[in-house]
């Protein structure tokens, strides 16, 4: 949230080891979404309403400019309820004491709401509905059947639970940190959470436990029912509309009304087991923060990272257009490899040798596992926190395909040799990208961060985060290439690279 100016972030944290257990929440704040203050403990398990745990949640500014924190406290009886904290002094801008009222919880689960204790967490934030009843969700499942309960409530301390869920759907087990925002139809700028009416839709968002992604739909909210109507995408397990195709999960957004913008924070998982993350000594961090809205046509959210981060990028390197042939490898040189901002362009100048999507392969994560082997047109893209030799890389890609009556373009992370020595899972992810070939050019940005690769095709309708763990290309042993295993050439038609400064982080 933002208050005074000051954007804070509340996060799950162990203080007492590096994998998961005695869960707080930790705090730190920012003027710029970049550089991190770590602050004292913001919540801890200490009263009978969350004493064996205080899980995650959300804040909620209420109507006199009060920010208000609801999360997730787990009982004696290790029951999921739902909890209040205030700041105890609302004139220090970074808000570093939390207080508990007595009247914790504020919502229980019980014989009477039917509400499974078990699977019953992650309290939204709040939206003040016309009627002046602040609505929220939490999330909740029954058997395989993943359901939005909504509750509203006068004050913000007595909730009454709706007759029905926000939105509910068969077959999709737990939605985690479940999330609901309206999004302009108009144009960039994000508006309030409360926002509706004519100018706007809906996104619903769950993270499905079962897959660790995060999935969304967007729709209408119909304000007579109170309920959630999809028109575009749905929660379901092999929903293709994701925020993120690689490891991104249990995201948030939050208004940020000093900038009218919306912006997303994700979680980036390990790809390691406990017993690698404890002797590196941490696991899990925050992906770089996004500003996400609507796309022009309706049909999908784009995400881009903040402007802020270009704060960081020194020594810029810019390449003129150049056509790239097939079997080549173009390094980009004059900047720090392991730490790099890097945005190119492709023009595809023939598609001759372009290759038949087979409709029992349209499945994109099926297509990207088979790697970047020879293809016809691409795969072409970089080779990040790639070793001299490239025996070690991430490589970020497109492959452009023909359906039966257009083109298709397919993005690819493949982590398969980002490493050598250690043993880890080395996945594959894919997704397609709603670009014309012929008329438009397939653009990639990359951040690249020692042990982050956070990729953006199609000016941000499809984003793909991958955690690699190099052996080789590690500081100055780190290389960056442009590359193309297609037959066909392809022209880069832009190429401009940074180098990053590091941040401050706590």
């Amino acid at each position: 949230m933002i208050y005074r100016g000051i954007y804070h972030l509340f996060y799950q944290y162990n203080p007492e080891g590096a994998v998961w257990g005695n869960i707080v929440w930790g705090h730190s704040t920012s003027k710029d979404l970049i550089n991190w203050t770590p602050h004292p403990t913001a919540i801890s398990p200490d009263t009978p309403s969350d004493i064996n745990g205080c899980w995650s949640g959300s804040a909620t500014i209420l109507s006199k400019g009060k920010p208000v924190i609801l999360y997730t406290g787990i009982n004696a009886q290790n029951q999921q309820l739902q909890n209040l904290a205030m700041p105890k002094n609302l004139s220090d801008p970074n808000l570093i004491e939390w207080i508990k009222p007595s009247y914790n919880p504020l919502v229980a689960p019980t014989q009477q709401n039917m509400i499974n204790a078990n699977s019953f967490r992650d309290p939204t934030t709040a939206w003040l509905g016309r009627d002046g009843r602040w609505r929220l969700i939490v999330g909740n499942k029954i058997g395989r059947r993943g359901r939005a309960l909504l509750f509203r409530s006068r004050d913000f301390v007595h909730w009454t639970q709706a007759k029905h869920p926000l939105y509910s759907m068969r077959g999709t087990g737990m939605w985690e940190c479940p999330d609901f925002y309206p999004v302009s139809t108009r144009g960039e700028d994000g508006v309030d959470t409360s926002e509706v009416g004519k100018g706007v839709k809906h996104v619903l968002k769950a993270s499905i436990n079962d897959g660790l992604f995060d999935s969304y739909a967007i729709g209408t909210y119909n304000l007579r029912r109170d309920v959630f109507v999809p028109e575009k995408g749905s929660l379901r397990l092999d929903s293709k509309m994701r925020y993120d195709h690689g490891k991104f999960y249990a995201s948030k957004t939050f208004f940020d009304s000093s900038t009218k913008r919306r912006v997303l924070w994700g979680w980036i998982n390990e790809s390691t087991d406990a017993a690698i993350d404890i002797s590196k000594g941490w696991s899990g961090l925050q992906a770089i923060p996004r500003k996400i809205w609507l796309h022009k046509s309706g049909n999908q959210l784009v995400q881009w990272p903040v402007e802020e981060i270009e704060k960081l990028r020194k020594g810029k390197v810019i390449s003129s257009a150049k056509e790239l042939r097939g079997g080549s490898v173009l390094e980009i040189s004059g900047v720090t490899a392991s730490q790099a901002d890097v945005e190119i362009s492709f023009e595809i100048s023939t598609l001759k040798n372009v290759e038949v999507l087979e409709p029992s392969l349209a499945d994109p994560q099926e297509i990207c596992s088979h790697g970047a082997s020879k293809g016809g047109v691409g795969p072409f893209g970089l080779l990040a926190l790639a070793s001299k030799d490239i025996q070690e890389y991430t490589a970020i890609y497109f492959r452009v395909f023909r359906a039966k009556t257009r083109y298709v373009v397919l993005m690819c992370s493949d982590q398969s040799r980002s490493s050598l020595n250690l043993d880890y899972d080395k996945p594959m992810y894919g997704a397609y990208v709603d670009v014309d070939p012929v008329k438009e050019k397939l653009s990639l940005r990359t951040l690249i961060d020692r042990s982050i690769v956070e990729s953006f095709g199609g000016e941000g309708e499809a984003c793909i985060t991958a955690r690699v763990y190099p052996s080789l290309a590690i500081d100055g042993g780190a290389h960056l290439y442009a590359f193309n295993n297609g037959t066909d050439s392809v022209k880069i038609s832009k190429l401009a690279a940074w180098s990053m400064k590091a941040a401050q982080i706590n």
